[in-house]
């Protein structure tokens, strides 16, 4: 069962940056989507980012296009979240999931089709 790790929240400055780490504890196959997730209370839990193992191919949140980058270690089983301009809006406790696409579809983007959540990592804004 694969178990995944967020780390590198913590408190940043509006316009700001900071950086997520999420690692798996598996190899991912060929198949495999990555997703950032965030959730704030009383919210459902959205997706931000996801990417695709097999070529890289990415998924934005308009809130964060042109603001977060989302890139892959394969060999070293982890995702990054670069995070930069925050604003308020991105204050959350943010998740990474996997999940698997098949037939060249792209990554899922509802929290449903994840699994292997870890404990998140909480991110706040300071002004």
């Amino acid at each position: 069962q694969v178990q995944l790790v967020e780390s590198g929240g913590g408190s940043g400055q509006a316009g700001g940056s900071l950086r997520l780490i999420c690692h798996s504890s598996r190899v991912p196959s060929k198949n495999n989507c990555m997703g950032w997730f965030r959730q704030t209370p009383g919210k459902e839990r959205e997706a931000v980012a996801t990417i695709r193992r097999s070529d890289g191919a990415t998924y934005y949140a308009a809130s964060v296009a042109g603001r977060f980058t989302i890139s892959q270690d394969n060999a070293n089983h982890t995702v990054y979240l670069q995070m930069t301009n925050l604003n308020a809006e991105d204050a959350a406790m943010y998740y990474c999931g996997t999940s698997e696409q098949y037939g060249g579809s792209w990554c899922a983007l509802a929290p449903i089709a994840y699994y292997g959540w870890g404990q998140g990592t909480q991110v706040t804004l300071s002004s």
